[in-house]
């Protein structure tokens, strides 16, 4: 039998990914069982282990879904070389909100993160995982910050660690409390959402460099 092509590997690969995500979502991440994945892909359990080491492997590469489409955005505003960090800045968070609001993958990702996700045994290292990226989050929307120092956009004294902490928690927050009453079209309101987060970035006394 002729080996089968990257074409219609990778085709194979978005396949188990989507049907992951179904079963995640409707079972909850520690309930659900791979062999409930293929079944619902439509492939074998083999195919799925041909793509992923394990379950933790399938949901680090949904979570990996949910960035790849931001990253430009956040590496432009965390360059030295842009512009205006500041505002590559505000069309990511905006951006990050609106996909939340109008996208079903989007929003079933994000719900499966927030709500459906048991830090069980065999998920053992995804909290550290997690832990890390929320890390490496604030560190890079501090390099941003400080970029937008840089330029002159934000005050000269912000604590760029602090603020980034504040404005991770922020979108964080807002998210999450949509997700679970969306009551307000949170399209509509992401840029007013998103000025309000940056106007106290500019004003807070309290996230100034003692």
């Amino acid at each position: 039998m002729a080996r089968r092509t990257k074409e219609e590997a990778e085709a194979t690969r978005l396949q188990i990914l989507d049907a992951a995500e179904l079963v995640f979502h409707a079972q909850g991440v520690s309930r659900a069982s791979l062999a409930e994945v293929a079944k619902a892909a439509g492939v074998s359990r083999g195919a799925i282990y041909w793509h992923f080491d394990n379950k933790l492997d399938l949901f680090q590469a949904m979570l990996e879904r949910l960035r790849l489409p931001l990253e430009d955005l956040a590496r432009a505003s965390e360059s030295e070389d842009e512009p205006d960090p500041l505002g590559r800045m505000r069309e990511l968070l905006i951006t990050a909100l609106t996909r939340l609001a109008q996208e079903p993958q989007t929003r079933r990702i994000h719900d499966i993160l927030r709500y459906k996700c048991e830090y069980t045994d065999e998920l053992v290292d995804l909290r550290e995982r997690l832990r890390a990226l929320s890390v490496e989050c604030d560190q890079r929307i501090a390099r941003a910050l400080g970029n937008a120092v840089s330029r002159g956009q934000l005050p000269a004294q912000l604590d760029c660690r602090r603020a980034a902490v504040c404005l991770h928690a922020y979108i964080e927050g807002v998210e999450a409390n949509w997700l679970l009453v969306p009551d307000f079209d949170l399209a509509a309101q992401a840029p007013a959402l998103v000025d309000a987060v940056l106007d106290m970035l500019r004003s807070s006394p309290a996230l100034r460099l003692a």
